[in-house]
């Protein structure tokens, strides 16, 4: 049996994100099975990201103020350990299997019967299928693992954002460094002058954007969070996927803002949850940033 190749991809252009290793289907796949059941266990975990971090507190004084809110933020995902939010009984670890114990329990609390949401074994199984399809795609390599913290951060982002309208800063912060760290790792796609060029830049067009907009429509358009989250997809993918993906949740937020207006849902004031359709667009460019990034670039050609 060949080893599987922790270096492959190495070797190809800067400019390019790696492409699908088809070879892996001829091998043992310890690692795509690996992959599926520590995904669904990190997907239970994505689970408390996006039912704490949203949670409501008054803002630390002072201009270091913001890292203290970030501290508590981060805190909270750890510190108390899971228990139910009604009871608080904690929960017990046989209780708290991905997927399996919902469907035990019967989507309730064992203690005092409060229903659980249909969403946690949602995101759980889809994480763990995301975790999959990258460990098929692209094999066991430095890159796949940042590609799969990468896919975290954009599904606990997109469903906060979804119920919220809020972007926390827990993830993105910590999101961008990270990227633009994995940008000096051996065959990355994004060199780092590029990585933080295009962070900067998603980060400042956004917010230009924003103060365009509130001073000509007194709107707030695009919120921090929207800037943040700008920053970490710009360090991850370079400019040229941060500019497909900036087309791609345009568009389907202009498709989805009209159908609303058209439906009689809402109006040309209604705010939607842009960082939902730009984690949802990131998501597409990382599975299939080839073959979208093909057409995107036809588009300029003539």
């Amino acid at each position: 049996m060949a080893l599987l190749d922790w270096t492959a991809g190495a070797t190809q252009d800067a400019g390019r994100m790696p492409g699908p290793d088809w070879t892996l289907f001829l091998r043992t796949p310890v690692f795509e099975v690996y992959a599926l059941l520590v995904g669904l266990i990190v997907g239970s975990f994505a689970n408390v990201c996006i039912h704490r971090l949203p949670a409501d507190f008054e803002p630390s004084p002072g201009r270091l103020g913001f890292l203290r809110d970030l501290w508590r933020q981060l805190a909270s995902v750890v510190h108390p350990p899971s228990h139910c939010p009604r009871c608080r009984t904690p929960i017990r670890w046989f209780d708290n299997v991905p997927i399996v114990s919902w469907i035990v329990l019967r989507a309730r609390c064992r203690a005092c019967g409060l229903p659980i949401p249909a969403r946690y074994p949602a995101v759980e199984a889809l994480h763990g299928l995301l975790w999959l399809a990258l460990a098929v795609l692209h094999g066991p390599r430095p890159r796949t693992i940042v590609e799969m913290a990468f896919v975290t951060a954009l599904l606990v982002l997109l469903v906060i954002d979804l119920e919220h309208q809020l972007l926390p800063d827990a993830i993105t912060l910590p999101g961008t460094l990270g990227a633009l760290a994995a940008s000096f790792l051996p065959g990355s796609p994004v060199v780092p002058l590029e990585s933080f060029l295009a962070a900067a830049g998603g980060y400042l067009v956004f917010a230009f954007v924003a103060w365009l907009w509130r001073t000509l429509r007194k709107i707030d358009a695009l919120g921090e969070g929207d800037w943040k989250m700008a920053a970490l997809l710009g360090a991850f993918f370079g400019w040229e996927r941060l500019l497909l993906v900036l087309l791609v949740a345009s568009t389907a937020g202009a498709v989805v803002g009209i159908g609303a207006i058209v439906a009689r849902r809402g109006d040309w004031q209604s705010r939607l949850p842009f960082g939902t359709f730009l984690g949802l667009a990131a998501m597409l460019v990382l599975f299939g940033g080839e073959l979208l990034l093909g057409a995107y670039r036809g588009l300029f050609r003539g």
